[in-house]
């Protein structure tokens, strides 16, 4: 019912829960939407409006910049939205590259808690608490990014995650990988070309940081909200070339001793245009 109701993004309607909205603390369920909303000026308004008719609780975007944080700052706010923090208010000036920043906001209050340490672009990676629940929107840089940035991005979240408290937690957003998942579950990263051989220009620690997130936390009892409930028979890539040619599934929710009842992505809503990546919507619960 979740991913019907995700099609056609010009007639989209509030999409019923699987599970009941639980007021202060969610204890009786979230809808979370997670979208890299590509900085796109032309089509905020039209994001914005299919985010708040869906129904969600929180959103994580990535790809906000200072021109459209304002425009999502006050679209939120008049949805009910009451927190809306940004990485962006605290990052440092980014010289020789454009700043794209994360953003979380929520229907209830957030407190934001402090960075992961050693992450090299701090305008990528949001961390808050929402009531005894973490929530970590996190946006990967790409592959060519310079001095390891990807690399040094998913080794310093990984590190944090794994040295936390045993709360419920969500990671979720834009993490531009895997390269392949595999029908039992294992992955193939961008340290490996498209014949699966490992680029001896990027080689192990490249592998093992990209694997940290999407692979080695579910070792570790986190669950992939998408993949658990539907999954591997299906490639569900979230970013794709044009007409819907080849792609990966690169927008994840991953969460620790929260259970998700329903997930779709919104690939229509890619494919009208609104965005290069398809939003990931997930309900949760305890």
């Amino acid at each position: 019912m979740l991913a019907l109701l995700l099609q056609r993004p010009a007639a989209v309607a509030r999409a019923p829960r699987a599970v009941a909205p639980g007021g202060r603390g969610y204890c009786g369920g979230v809808r979370l939407v997670t979208w890299n909303v590509a900085g796109r000026v032309g089509r905020q308004s039209e994001q914005a409006e299919l985010i708040v008719r869906v129904g969600a609780d929180v959103v994580a975007l990535q790809e906000v910049t200072a021109r459209t944080l304002p425009l999502w700052r006050g679209a939120l706010a008049e949805a009910g939205f009451v927190a809306c923090p940004t990485a962006l208010d605290h990052a440092p000036s980014a010289a020789g590259r454009r700043r794209l920043g994360v953003l979380t906001a929520a229907r209830e209050p957030l407190r934001r808690l402090a960075a992961p340490p050693g992450v090299p672009w701090p305008e990528r990676v949001l961390c808050c608490a929402l009531g005894d629940i973490e929530v970590v929107n996190l946006h990967s840089p790409i592959a060519p990014a310079p001095a390891l940035a990807k690399v040094r991005t998913h080794e310093a979240v990984a590190a944090y995650l794994a040295a936390g408290d045993d709360r419920p937690r969500i990671l979720c957003g834009d993490l531009n990988t895997p390269r392949r998942e595999l029908p039992d579950g294992d992955v193939l990263t961008f340290a490996h070309d498209s014949a699966g051989r490992l680029r001896p220009e990027r080689g192990e620690r490249w592998d093992r940081a990209e694997r940290a997130l999407v692979f080695d936390l579910r070792k570790r009892g986190w669950t992939d909200a998408f993949r658990a409930l539907h999954g591997y028979a299906d490639r569900e890539a979230s970013w794709t070339f044009t007409d819907d040619r080849g792609g990966w599934r690169l927008d994840h929710v991953l969460v620790h001793r929260l259970q998700p009842v329903a997930s779709a992505y919104a690939h229509d809503w890619r494919r009208a245009g609104l965005s290069d990546h398809s939003p990931l919507v997930v309900d949760l619960t305890r």
